[in-house]
Order: C-alpha cells, then structure tokens, then sequence
C-alpha cells in the first residue's frame, strides 16, 4: 500500500542536500549561566554567536524566508547551548500541543544537527516546539536511514510571545559524541525551523542544492567548545518492573485463571569510556514492549510482518549496525536475561559490538515464495561485530559479523558492504554475505527442514543518479536458497532479482499551489535460484505536493507473477491522499484494487484495499487517531473473506510529562466457509485494549501503569476475554 507518512515526508522535504560553507563560525564560551525557562533573557545569550536562517528550502527554493528566525549559540563546561527567536506576525496561528516526544512534527518547531565528527555521514538532530516538546534522532546517511528511537536526555524549554515563540536547548556533552581532542571542535551544523501555514515551510541557514546526493558534507561549520569533556559520563539505570497476567486456555472455561504475580529487578549502565567510545551494558533488564504495535494484517500474507524495535537498551547505537542487508533486526532477540554493548569512533574507523544472552529463540525460515517460523523453548547467545572506514567525502567501507547459537543450533553470517559516492549526483552501493547454518533435531522436526549445515551467500548491488530534475536507479538482488541471517529481518531468500527506475521531477514557480510534480516508471524482474520464472512487472507512478500540506500519490503495475508452480497475471492500481484540512484535523487514506492471489488455495483472486484515517487534536492536550482498514478478496463463487479492522488512539496529554493513553484495536473476519478447501469458522472478532498511564521525567526516568486485554469470538462462542495483563515498570536514570 501506499504510506503517506507526514514525518517521513517532511524529514525528506527537510534533509535536501546544501552548498558547502566556507567558513567556520566561532562559538563563545557562557559568560554567565542559563536558566532553561523558555526565555532568552540570561545575560549569556547577548555575547552568544548570532546565525539568522535565510533561506526556505520548501516549498520555495532558497527564496526568502516568510518569517524572519534567530539562532544562538554558546557553550559550558557540561552543556551546548542553543536559543531561538522565531518571529510570527500572526501568533494566534502558531501550532503548540503538548505530545510525547518525537511524536510533535504536525506542530511548529525549530531544531539544530550536528555533526559532531565532521564526516558527513552521522548527525545528531535535536528539535523542539514551541511548548519545549522534544524530538531528537540520528540521520545516517550512510546506512540511509532517520532514527527517531534515539533518544537523549536534554532539557529544552519554550513559551509563545507577542512576536513568535522563543525556546531554549541545552545539550549534555555525556549525550553525544564527538571527537576526542584537547583542541577546538569543527562541528557540521544546520538550523532549521518548520512553519506550517498553508504549506509546510522549511526554513535553515544555507541554501540547498536539490541536485546533490548528501546533505551532511554540505553544512556550515560551529568552531569552539575547546577542551570540552563529558565528564564522569555515567549513566546507571535502575528498574523495577511488575505484571500479573489471568487467561483461559478453553474458551468454555467460566472464568480467567488468576496468572503468577511476576516482578523483575534489573539494571542498565551506560559508561562513556571516551568522548568517542561508550559501553553498555544490563542484567535482567527489562525489555518490555510498552508501545503497542500498530495493526497490521496477516490473512492471506506471504511472508512475515515486520515491527520496529521500542526497547531502550537495543535503541542505543543502533545506527551504528545498520546495513543494507538488515542483519540486525534486535527484535529477534525475545528474552534477553542480559546483554552488553560497546560502540566508538575513531577519525576514519567506526565499530560496534554487542552480545545478549536470549532465554528464548525465536526463528523465522525464509524462502521464495513465502516464510515460516516458530518459537522454541531454549536459550541462546546472539552476538554482533561491526566495522566500518570512511574514506573519501562522505564514502564508506564495512564488516560485519552476527552469530547465534545453542542447543546444537547456530547461524553465523560474515558480510561486506561498501558506500561510494562518486560524485554529488551519482552514488553506488554494494554488500556481499555468506551464511552457515545448523538446525537442531528439535527445530528440523517442528518446521520440517533438513539436518546437517547448510550455507549460501547474498548480493546487493545498487546505482543511483539524481539530480533537480530527474534520477534513476537500478537494483540487483540476488539471495541464495539456503541464505540465513536469523538476527536480522531477512523474510524471502532463494531469487535473484533486477529493478530498474526513473522519474521525472518538476519543481514549482513560487506563488504556485502544487510546489513538487513527480512521473516515474519502473520494470522488475524476478526469477528463482535455478533461472526459472519467478515473476516481472512493469509500474509507472506519479505524486505531487501543494496547498493545506497535501500529498497525493498514485501508481499502476501490470505483469505476472508465479506463486506454487502456477503463473498468475497482475494488474493493480493503488492512490493515496493526505490533507492538513485545518491546523487541528487532518484526513488521509489508501487504496489499492485489482487482481491479486488467494495464497492458501493457489489461485486467482481480486483484491480490494482501503484505509481511511483522521487525527484531530483538540486544544493543546487532547489527540484522537482513528482508522479504519476495510479488506476483501473475491474469487470464483464469491467472496472468500472481508475483513473490517477499526482502531481508535485516544491520548490526553496533560503536559509535556503525563499522559493517559487509550487504544483499541478490532478486527472482524468474514469467511465463506464453501470456498475453503478446509474447515474455516465463517466469523472471528479479535479485540485488544490497552490503558497506559506515563510519567516521564526524562527518557529513562519514568513510571508506567498498565492494563491491557484481549477478547475472542468465533462460530460457538461470543466474545470471551482470553487473557487480561496488568503491568507496571519504574526506571531511574542516575546521570553522572
């Protein structure tokens, strides 16, 4: 389906490539303290560097900005200090809400991003609204990834004025790293400021080449912070975690069995070695999933779905084992009992290690055609190592190794992966690996697999043209039959594949309502390891951006593709729309129809797809997120199964610390029972509910309590509560 996220997109309206600045900007040391209370009055900030943001980026092209925006910045011993004035003529406009962080990109907001090494490949970004709400990721652009789940323990503070809004930032140097010398620090550094009137304004200090493959080697550079140190660098964080779970194993059974009450004690610490280095580590922590997932379905899917990692401890340095290939996925590690992490840079050479001790081994058996897997009841040891040299502008060249093992079962991968850029407008990528696995009798009895070790290798290749008006690309893939990597998300192996695309870009006059055009086109082929058939395609697409912050997108594809040894013919069209209708709603939607394949009877079907969703925040502390999956496949005689699928996010936020949080997720199925080749009940219902109430003082300092449950219903018994949870976690980051 098409996903019209509006973070995504205004990441990727925000992070466009720049002119390289000449010139470093000399950053004075406080000359008195801040007080972080929204209010640039501290005598500091009159000796602090000025840097006005001169250009808007989006939707004009390095015009004047629609408003005029301030930056300050100065530093101490322990913090780096950053202040903004941002001018409004209309403050009764401005968009502030009280939200959790990193979820306040509808609101107005200013931010910074540093790139503390000077690379041009890694930068913190740090952002906050208007109300002192925080967002803070890391943009590698190297593994081509945006990392919200980072997340720093900062203070930042703001408050709305007659003229704008001001809001200060004051980041620990124990928060991020950087080069470790008695010297003075060359920073790579951006301002940026978001204004949401009509259009998405995108506002920074420099002008940006929308011509250039990297954003990061294109910054303006902060000199300064001489001798800084992270001092002690210590961060210990105790926890105390709590749940009790009743179920019912029949569901005729009259009540839930009252479950074990279960509390954990567990510790993590984190120990900035260096300024550059920093090892974690935790014992019987807790790894609990707080956040519930979002709804996804399974019907009639071929492979496994794919959820994001919310646990801290894995969030922590993630970027740095990022790779093409996804070897780590950490959410393949269930049950860790403990685990440790070392990460570091040093000039041109990255690495990272880590190992968790697993109580429980999830496995996922990928192929072709679709993916299996099962959870088994044994421990094992699941281990990484990574490496990687820049050379270059902002080129790289890297190793990687993961191995897992226990109980007679191990999976072992060794991999290379390369980034080139061979120049602001052409870039290659490259990554090779080779795995060797070993099945116990266990596994091999339960998923039916073969015995013995079995090894295989993996090919990516990848070129990419762009420039302001128009790119190409084409990809290479090639997955061995037997290729495994079990610590990452890899769900279809044993084909060899090649994409080819290009698109066509128009950019907007000033004054124009739709400001960003695009027509693409695209062929695929597929085939399996032996050269068969396995499936091609020929899509073209077009989108296009403009008034009230809207997307609209749009494609079609037609071909073939082979599923069980039998051919079938493709030809489907998916549309998307997202509109800010006013500063408080918003609407979107997904749709996708045409022929499609029913996966567990091996035939033709047709396929209809929608989603509508709608988010209004009332006020400043009420959000409410509804939508609505509504799905159907038809075959011959009719229609096998329809699926209705509503789910309602309800969270008041009562400031930038509480919330309560309610969600409900239903999912009704359908089934003609006669179009079955198997005994099928014609109806099911699932519902989940969760309340969580949270109390954050920074990320790791926080208190939750919860309940959450789930209710069943299929052709004997009406909707029946299966199981009820009751849970609560406490976390307090000592910083030192």
């Amino acid at each position: 389906m098409i996903a019209l996220s509006r973070a995504a997109a205004i990441i990727c309206l925000l992070l466009l490539p720049g002119h390289l600045a000449a010139a470093a900007y000399p950053v004075p040391r406080a000359t008195t303290a801040i007080v972080m209370d929204g209010s640039l009055d501290d005598p500091a900030w009159e000796d602090a560097l000025q840097i006005d943001l001169e250009y808007e980026v989006e939707p004009g092209e390095n015009i004047d900005p629609p408003v005029r925006t301030t930056c300050l910045v100065t530093y101490s011993d322990r913090h780096v200090y950053f202040g903004f004035r941002a001018y409004d003529p209309e403050p009764s406009k401005i968009r502030a809400r009280y939200s959790d962080r990193d979820r306040a990109w509808e609101d107005d907001w200013v931010g910074i991003v540093l790139d503390t090494f000077n690379d041009q490949r890694r930068a913190y970004e740090l952002i906050s609204t208007p109300l002192g709400v925080q967002i803070d990721a890391i943009n590698d652009e190297v593994g081509s990834s945006y990392d919200t789940s980072w997340n720093a323990i900062w203070k930042s503070a703001g408050r709305i004025t007659a003229d704008g809004y001001e809001v200060e930032m004051a980041i620990p140097f124990n928060q991020i790293r950087f080069q470790q010398t008695d010297g003075e620090q060359i920073w790579g550094f951006d301002a940026i400021r978001s204004y949401p009137r009509g259009h998405r304004h995108h506002i920074g200090v420099f002008p940006r080449d929308r011509g250039s493959n990297s954003y990061l080697n294109q910054t303006i550079k902060l000199e300064g912070m001489e001798g800084v140190s992270p001092g002690k660098n210590l961060e210990l964080i105790p926890t105390v975690t709590g749940s009790r779970t009743d179920s019912r194993t029949d569901l005729a059974d009259a009540d839930l069995a009252t479950g074990d009450t279960e509390s954990d004690l567990g510790v993590s610490v984190r120990w900035g070695i260096t300024p550059n280095m920093s090892l974690n580590g935790a014992l019987n922590p807790d790894f609990s999933q707080v956040e519930a997932d979002a709804l996804q379905l399974d019907v009639n899917e071929q492979f496994a779905l794919f959820f994001r990692e919310t646990r801290p401890f894995f969030k922590e340095g993630a970027d740095y084992f990022n790779t093409e290939l996804g070897l780590v996925h950490t959410r393949s590690i269930a049950d860790p009992s403990a685990a440790g992490k070392l990460t570091g840079k040093n000039g041109k050479h990255t690495w990272g290690v880590f190992s968790a001790r697993d109580d429980q081994t999830n496995l996922m058996v990928p192929g072709p055609e679709r993916s299996s897997g099962g959870i088994f009841d044994f421990s094992n040891t699941s281990s990484v190592g990574r490496y990687r040299y820049d050379f270059g502008s902002n080129s790289t060249i890297g190793g990687m190794l993961t191995d897992r093992r226990g109980d007679g079962y191990s999976n072992l991968v060794i991999s290379a992966d390369s980034v080139y850029r061979i120049s602001d407008a052409d870039l290659v990528k490259a990554s090779f690996a080779r795995s060797r696995t070993e099945y116990n009798d266990e596994i091999a009895l339960s998923l039916g697999l073969g015995q013995g070790e079995i090894t295989d290798e993996a090919v990516t290749l990848e070129y990419n043209h762009g420039v302001r008006g128009w790119w190409v690309n084409a990809n290479y893939q090639d997955f061995g039959d037997d290729y495994r990597s079990d610590l990452g998300f890899r769900p279809r192996v044993g084909y060899r594949s090649l994409w080819a695309g290009g698109a066509k870009v128009w950019w907007g006059e000033e004054g124009k309502p739709w400001y960003r055009k695009a027509w693409g086109a695209s062929v695929e082929r597929t085939e399996f390891q032996d050269g068969s058939h396995l499936g091609e395609m020929v899509s073209t697409w077009a989108n296009a951006q403009g008034p009230l912050e809207s997307q609209l997108a749009g494609s079609f594809e037609a071909g073939n593709r082979v599923y069980n040894g039998v051919e079938f013919d493709i030809r489907e069209a998916e549309a998307g729309a997202f509109v800010q209708a006013t500063g408080d709603l918003a609407f979107s939607l997904d749709i996708s129809a045409g022929d499609w394949i029913d996966f567990r009877h091996t035939r033709a079907a047709e396929r209809l797809f929608l989603r509508p969703s709608v988010r209004y925040t009332a006020g400043r502390h009420l959000y409410i997120h509804f939508s609505h999956i509504f799905s159907r496949l038809n075959v011959d005689g009719g229609t096998l199964f329809q699926i209705q699928a509503p789910e309602l996010r309800l969270i008041h936020q009562f400031n930038t610390r509480a919330f309560l949080r309610l969600i409900l997720q239903y999912t009704e199925i359908e089934r003609d029972p006669s179009l079955y080749f198997d005994a099928v009940d014609a109806k099911t219902e699932d519902l989940f509910t969760q309340f969580l109430f949270t109390y954050k003082i920074n990320p790791q300092t926080a208190l939750y309590l919860g309940y959450s449950d789930n209710q069943f219903a299929d052709d004997t018994f009406d909707m029946t509560r299966t199981d009820r949870t009751f849970f609560m976690k406490l976390g307090y980051a000592l910083v030192r």
